[in-house]
Parts: C-alpha cells; sequence; structure tokens
C-alpha cells in the first residue's frame, strides 16, 4: 500500500468520524460548564441531582412506552400512530378500574367510573387499588389492541405500508374522541399528593426519610423524618430538602424496570422471544422455517399493548393528572426515544427514552423552561447525522 493510499484512507476515517469527534467535544464542554457553575456556587450539587433523578424518571416512561411501538414496528414493519392514544387508553382505563374499586362505598358507580368522583387514591393509602388499577390497564389495552389487530389491521396487513400507517392515524382519532366523548375534555386530577423519600436536614442532622404530604419540614425534629437506617453528622443549619422522590415517581422506576428486564429476558432467553427476533430479521425466512407467524403477531400485540398499557398508568400515577389527548402529545418524544435508539431496537428504545427524558431535563441549566424540548429533539437531529441508523441501528438481539 502507498503512502497516498495511506493518507486517503486516513482522510476518510477522520471524515466518518469528525461527527462522532464534535459530539464527544461539546459533551466535554457541557460538562465543563456544568462543573464550573458547581465550583462557582451558580448552581448547587442537590438541584442537578434533583434534575438527573427527574430526567430517569421520564426517560423511563418514554423507554418503557417506546417498547411496544418498537416492536410492532420491527414485526409488523409500520409506524403505529395509534401508540399514543392507546397509552391514553391504559390510562384511562386502569384509573376507571382503580376508582371503581378504590371508592365504593362513597358515591355512584357510574361517577367512579368516569372518573368524575374523587376518592382520594395514592400508593401508600391504595397500594393494592393501584396494583389492581396497573394490571387492568395492561389487561384491558391487550384486549383492544387485539380486536383492532384483527378487525383493522390483519385484513390489509398484506398491502403497503402506507396503508397500514392510515389505518393507525384513523384508529388514533377513533380512541381519543371515543375517549373525549365519555370522560370529557378537561384536564383531571387522578391521585392524591404522595409521600416523599429522599435525603433531608432537619435541626442540622442530615439523613433519609420520608416526608408525608403537606407535612412541613421546619416543624419536624430529626426522629420524624430520619429513621435509623441512616443517620450522617452535621454541622447545624436550617431544615430543607436535599434531594427527594416522590414515592409514585419511586413506583415507576421499579415497574419500568422490572418490566424491561422482564422483556430482556423473554426475547434472549424462551423460544418465543427467539422466534420474535428471527420474524423481525427476515418474515419470509421465518415462515418458510416452520415459525407461526400470525401467533408471533398475536403475542406482539399481547406484549406490546400490555406494556404500552402500564406505562400510561404509570406515567398518569406519576403526574397525578390526565386529559383525552396526553397520550397523542407524548407520541412525538416516543417516537424521538425509538428513532435516536434505532427504530425496531427494543434496547434502543430503553437507551432512547432514557437520552431525551435526561437532555429534556438537563437543558433547563441552560436554556428556558418552554425551550428544553428544542434540545432534547437537537440532539435527535445531531446524533442520526452522525449516526442515521440511531443508536442500536443494526444490532440484531432486540
Amino acid at each position: 500500500m502507498g503512502v497516498a493510499e495511506r493518507v486517503w484512507q486516513g482522510r476518510g476515517r477522520i471524515s466518518d468520524r469528525l461527527g462522532t469527534i464534535l459530539i464527544a467535544v461539546m459533551i466535554l464542554i457541557l460538562i465543563g460548564d456544568v462543573l464550573s457553575q458547581l465550583l462557582t456556587g451558580v448552581i448547587a450539587v442537590p438541584y442537578v441531582a434533583s434534575i438527573i433523578i427527574e430526567g430517569i424518571v421520564v426517560g423511563l416512561a418514554y423507554g418503557l412506552a417506546g417498547i411496544g411501538l418498537s416492536m410492532t414496528y420491527s414485526i409488523l414493519s409500520f409506524a403505529n400512530f395509534a401508540h399514543g392514544d392507546t397509552i391514553t387508553v391504559g390510562a384511562f382505563s386502569g384509573w376507571s378500574v382503580a376508582y371503581a374499586i378504590g371508592g365504593i362505598g362513597s358515591t355512584s358507580f357510574g361517577s367512579l367510573f368516569l372518573l368524575n368522583a374523587t376518592p382520594g387514591i395514592s400508593i401508600v393509602t391504595s397500594f393494592w387499588v393501584v396494583i389492581l388499577g396497573l394490571i387492568s390497564a395492561a389487561v384491558i389495552t391487550v384486549a383492544v389492541s387485539l380486536a383492532v389487530d384483527r378487525l383493522v389491521y390483519h385484513p390489509i396487513r398484506d398491502a403497503e405500508g402506507i396503508s397500514l400507517l392510515i389505518a393507525s392515524i384513523g384508529v388514533a382519532l377513533t380512541f381519543r374522541y371515543l375517549i373525549a366523548f365519555f370522560y370529557g375534555t378537561s384536564v383531571r386530577g387522578i391521585t392524591d399528593p404522595a409521600s416523599k423519600v429522599g435525603l433531608f436536614s432537619v435541626n442540622g442532622q442530615i439523613g433519609v426519610g420520608v416526608i408525608r404530604p403537606n407535612q412541613q419540614l421546619a416543624q419536624l425534629t430529626s426522629t420524624d423524618a430520619l429513621p435509623a437506617f441512616l443517620e450522617l453528622t452535621s454541622t447545624a443549619g436550617p431544615s430543607e430538602v436535599i434531594l427527594s422522590m416522590t414515592l409514585h415517581a419511586v413506583v415507576l422506576v421499579v415497574v419500568a424496570s422490572l418490566l424491561m428486564l422482564g422483556v430482556h429476558l423473554l426475547l434472549q432467553q424462551t423460544k418465543l422471544g427467539k422466534a420474535m427476533r428471527a420474524m423481525a430479521d427476515n418474515k419470509s425466512l421465518a415462515q418458510v422455517s416452520g415459525i407461526p407467524t400470525e401467533r408471533i403477531i398475536r403475542m406482539t400485540w399481547i406484549i406490546g399493548g400490555a406494556l404500552t398499557g402500564m406505562a400510561g398508568f404509570l406515567i398518569v400515577l406519576n403526574s397525578g393528572t390526565t386529559n383525552f389527548n396526553f397520550g397523542w402529545r407524548l407520541l412525538l418524544y416516543i417516537f424521538a426515544s425509538v428513532i435516536l435508539g434505532g427504530i425496531g431496537s427494543i434496547y434502543g428504545a430503553i437507551a432512547g427514552g432514557l437520552i431525551i427524558g435526561l437532555v429534556n431535563s438537563i437543558a433547563i441549566i441552560w436554556l428556558p423552561s418552554g425551550l428544553t424540548k428544542v434540545a432534547a429533539f437537537a440532539v435527535l437531529i445531531i446524533v442520526l447525522l452522525v449516526r442515521p441508523e440511531g443508536l442500536f441501528g443494526g444490532v440484531t438481539t432486540a
């Protein structure tokens, strides 16, 4: 190999990696700026930690919701625009069941089921009611997803992808306005405020504890807020919240993480998971190999529908409010997460959701709150310019 050829190949490699290098430099500059602001006292460590935690919570919600979208795309080969409104279906159906069970005897069943009552539900006061609502959201969303597949998607499954896409938009509009018809269009408060768990300073003592809703930190003694499992000595100072999460956010993180782990084990350790991956890679070859493709499609709707319904329920549990089009508004961020991670990749959907959530949260350090979403989509564009197939594009494991 001549010198000129080696130089030419070297230039090609540098050109290919230039985008990656620029992204790395930008990240280092931003990290340096954050460290500078921390050292100079412009921002505090607890503030940075709190927005990172918020980003992780939101990112896990996006990632969990994106798994179902990624599964339907990889196996059915169409972008399901009804996915956002399926999230809304899961949220409303699950909370209707939770209200109907949790408010028995307080008012009429119709008022409870249509969320026109306030039975006072939170994870602390109504743990099993919330769990039953979560399970109901999964079951009802699966039933709805299977019905829509049989009535709408199955007859046109062999048509071009644009036909399925347009049909999914019609399904989305149907879901949205049926929910608006039965539940109304106003924003509804769903849950009672939840207790906060975290790191607190009370009368000069720092430790982990739980603060109940409407409880004033300044009125507590150290034993009220700081259980014995973690107590750290500190100098005397005012009572303050150093770092905290609501118990509803904790439930979202725990349940979403367990569900993601379950999906990983399903895809990697079971015959069904291997068949799903084979069909995603090559549907024609899977059919020739004897894989029951219709059964795989049905299981895709069951698994994807259950995850989507539970994601909607958990998002409302964390936010405490809902309305008829909240899933439609989330759809753009879920699509961004799936595309960023590599559309069709389950792991990509999870990673993309975490990145979108973290960027959207951390950007508040530099941008006004109304522009943080712009930063999230700017990151999406930059990454796709460098790696058009997404972060996990081309990965065949999931």
